[in-house]
């Protein structure tokens, strides 16, 4: 992800303040919509594509890297179809069932604001988004949480694969770790990830840390930035108030 958002793009380029800004609302218009609409919603998708075409990031690296959050999304409508069964919707022969309908629309929604978020952190990177985050008066005990969340997660995944190999070492050939020992195993990584959570810490103590941090200077919005912001929000006013699918439909039909 640092990799990622080192590189240069007219959205990399982009104010951090005016992304967080753009996203969230982004994200708060997407949720806003009805269960039912669908076809309101997918207009939504023209956001990220565009981004993704400007800065250069690839979809493939998105979802590979979304990979393990993406099918809990995906999960959250699943009991939908068989608690909603009227038809809403006709496609030809085929009634489309509202349960059907309210599916499509939760996955959508949910991989929208994922990509969003992903291409937030992917085009901005964590220190300067942080200071974009004060800037707008995030209380700094939230942003400094999510800063050592964001740069510290790795150190709980190393201790992970260090018991899982030791743990591979002493049942050799076994698959997996059994179930009878997923207690034990979440008992140690809990404390061994604490130990190791108090050498951080008291390092960073030895380093001066007194509770705050220094974030990345966060360059002043240009008009350019706000221009990006301003057209974006447009754009996810019009989509919301008014079904932009459907008037293209008909204008194409006439």
């Amino acid at each position: 992800m640092d990799e990622l958002a080192a590189a240069s793009s007219p959205i990399h380029d982009r104010c951090p303040l005016s992304k967080l800004v753009t996203t969230v609302i982004y994200i708060l218009v997407v949720i806003s919509f009805g269960k039912y609409e669908l076809a309101a919603l997918s207009v939504m998708v023209l956001y990220p594509a565009l981004l993704f075409a400007l800065s250069g990031i690839p979809v493939r690296t998105c979802f590979y890297k979304l990979r393990f959050v993406l099918p809990l999304v995906l999960a959250v409508g699943l009991f939908n179809p068989i608690f909603d069964r009227a038809p809403r919707l006709m496609l030809g022969p085929l009634a489309v069932s509202g349960g059907v309908l309210s599916m499509a629309t939760l996955m959508l929604k949910g991989v929208l604001c994922l990509t969003a978020s992903f291409l937030l952190a992917a085009t901005t990177g964590i220190d300067a988004l942080c200071a974009a985050l004060r800037r707008l008066h995030v209380p700094p005990l939230i942003v400094t949480l999510l800063l050592l969340t964001y740069r510290y997660v790795a150190v709980m995944t190393e201790e992970l694969s260090v018991m899982t190999q030791a743990y591979h070492l002493r049942a050799p050939g076994q698959k997996g770790i059994r179930f009878d020992a997923w207690g034990s195993f979440l008992g140690q990584l809990l404390l061994r990830s604490m130990d190791r959570a108090q050498e951080l810490y008291e390092s960073m103590r030895l380093r001066g840390f007194d509770g705050r941090f220094y974030y990345a200077h966060s360059p002043r919005c240009t008009v350019s930035d706000a221009l990006f912001a301003a057209v974006s929000v447009g754009f996810f006013a019009l989509a919301r108030a008014c079904n932009v699918a459907q008037l293209l439909g008909t204008l194409l039909m006439r």
